[in-house]
């Protein structure tokens, strides 16, 4: 689906009430802007993990009193956990260590069949995937690619081993939506009101519903296990004498094609495109980042701000504090003020409608209903923000071209650039 196209809630209550720490004013230069850059990816994955290991506590509690209670504080840890990660995506784009790192945590669209127990809606099988219902919280033994896999005991390795089985990407067995299908359970409203509804009594192995309660809270442990082990190593590897970190300061200039090419990216072929105009097009309520909690308004508003971060060099942490330094900003007000503004500008507008789509997730109705057929309304609010992003994209072309970094490749999408290949 994806091509390549070459082009030359919460954290806005810790904005308004932060505690503001500033670092030491510093002259922008590329070398400076780079280094900026690696510290605030630094300090964005420091604050996934810790968001990360806050929800396995919570996990952990779940498992060892189940509860309509424990289970709403698991699912209130995981969407807490997202607001930070989200905003790291802007490096994943441009970063090849990040790219290669990502599907670990972060991999969707999946096949739930795969992991759990599922609705009769969802079918037996797939031509594409004969994982597709093999549900391995409930046999212990299965097969893939005609080789047995032992999951008798279920461990962070175990799904490991799972995840992508078959070289098929929709096997998805770890990372922050599996641990989402877990706590939530198919979403199955269609474009009706309503998220994921599983009982907490899933996990309850003295009244246990669905059976395998002890395999099923061991899968979600070594999820949640697993994830903040991931967590982990980029933290690490965006720390000061980091793998990540020493890549992208070697060269500033390519260090400032990271910066771009993420932007760029994000807002274009991965967000404009595969994450919303997809599922604007199929009217597919399936289509949706986080498809069983109905969190995907607040995923993209802080994919969003995560890309505006990366032009701005501000960043406002989970504890409530901000940190600012050299940027990509100033480096293009040097050249061209205008410029500058019009970025800007166009970040705004498209947050603006990033915002406007989340107040009606919160007010009116989720994500998946507003890209309903029939819904014009709620697909209007879905298309502005795309607008906004497709239109931001094209000013970063200019400030690319303004800095004189060459030819950046953007990642396409067939959803904005082949609309007509979606419905082949």
């Amino acid at each position: 689906m994806i091509r390549k196209t070459v082009f030359g809630a919460a954290l806005a209550l810790l904005t308004t009430s932060a505690a503001f720490t500033v670092t030491p004013a510093q002259a922008a230069d590329s070398t400076s802007v780079v280094k900026h850059y690696a510290e605030l990816a630094h300090a964005k994955y420091e604050d996934s993990l810790r968001t990360a290991q806050a929800l396995d506590k919570a996990i952990d509690a779940l498992i060892a009193k189940p509860s309509q209670e424990t289970l709403k504080a698991a699912k209130d840890a995981w969407i807490a956990a997202r607001i930070p990660y989200q905003q790291t995506e802007v490096y994943r784009f441009g970063n090849p260590i990040v790219d290669e790192w990502e599907g670990k945590v972060n991999a969707w669209p999946l096949d739930e069949g795969l992991i759990d127990y599922v609705d009769a809606s969802y079918g037996t099988e797939s031509d594409e995937n004969e994982l597709y219902t093999a549900n391995v919280i409930a046999n212990p033994k299965i097969k893939i690619n005609g080789e047995e896999f032992d999951a008798t005991n279920i461990t962070p390795e175990t799904i490991q081993g799972l995840h992508e089985a078959g070289e098929i990407e929709a096997n998805v067995a770890t990372g922050y939506h599996a641990i989402e299908f877990l706590l939530w359970g198919q979403d199955l409203n269609g474009t009706g009101a309503g998220a994921g509804e599983r009982p907490y009594t899933d996990y309850d192995k003295a009244n246990c519903t669905h059976g395998n309660c002890d395999r099923r809270a061991a899968y979600l442990k070594a999820a949640s296990t697993l994830l903040v082990s991931d967590l982990g190593d980029m933290v690490k590897a965006w720390g000061p004498d980091g793998e990540a970190t020493k890549h992208v300061e070697a060269d500033p200039k390519a260090g400032l094609t990271a910066i771009l090419t993420g932007m760029g990216s994000l807002s274009y072929g991965e967000l404009a495109g595969e994450r919303m105009k997809l599922g604007l097009l199929l009217h597919d309520p399936e289509e949706e980042h986080d498809c069983f909690s109905d969190n995907t308004y607040a995923s993209h508003l802080n994919d969003a701000i995560g890309i505006k971060s990366a032009y701005t060099g501000e960043y406002v942490r989970v504890d409530g504090t901000k940190m600012n330094g050299p940027s990509l900003s100033e480096l293009v007000a040097a050249k061209d003020k205008a410029l500058d503004t019009e970025m800007k500008g166009k970040l705004d507008a498209t947050l603006a409608a990033m915002n406007a789509m989340a107040d009606r997730a919160k007010k009116i109705e989720a994500y998946d209903q507003m890209i309903g057929e029939g819904n014009s309304q709620g697909n209007a609010v879905v298309q502005k923000a795309i607008d906004g992003l497709i239109d931001q994209t094209k000013t970063i072309e200019r400030v690319v071209a303004a800095l004189d970094l060459g030819t950046v490749e953007l990642e396409g999408s067939d959803s904005l650039d082949n609309p007509d290949a979606v419905f082949k």
